[in-house]
């Protein structure tokens, strides 16, 4: 059993940086790339982040591009998104998520495992 755990959410203003990270256990972590999404109330889910399987290629929303940095330790199995000058547009529940495969995508189809998701509120 496949089993995301997501931390780090919580209340800043804009401008502020947060920390999120995502533990994986029960897949071969290494193996497979990783995402982060995030969903804000009446929006649909958008991408934010993806790492592939070694860590050697990343990819970011437009949205976010410059501001946040996707990482991972694969010895320690937990992926991390470190989010730099937030806006209250980055106000959302941010999920973690393990590709089907190993290389970068952005697309929610290409995901075959989720986290709970962790809220992240920015205040203007």
């Amino acid at each position: 059993q496949v089993q995301l755990v997501e931390s780090g959410g919580g209340l800043v203003q804009a401008g502020d940086s947060l920390r999120l990270s995502c533990g994986v256990s029960g897949r071969t972590f290494s193996l497979y790339a990783m995402g982060w999404f995030r969903q804000a109330p009446g929006k649909e889910r958008e991408f934010v982040s993806a790492i592939n399987w070694s860590g050697s290629s990343t990819y970011y929303g437009n949205s976010v591009k410059g501001r946040f940095t996707i990482s991972r330790d694969n010895a320690k199995n937990t992926v991390s998104l470190q989010m730099n000058r937030l806006e209250p547009e980055d106000t959302a529940v941010y999920y973690c998520a393990v590709a089907s495969n190993p290389g970068v995508y952005t697309r929610t189809a290409a995901y075959a495992y989720w986290g709970q998701g962790t809220q992240v509120t920015v205040s203007s």
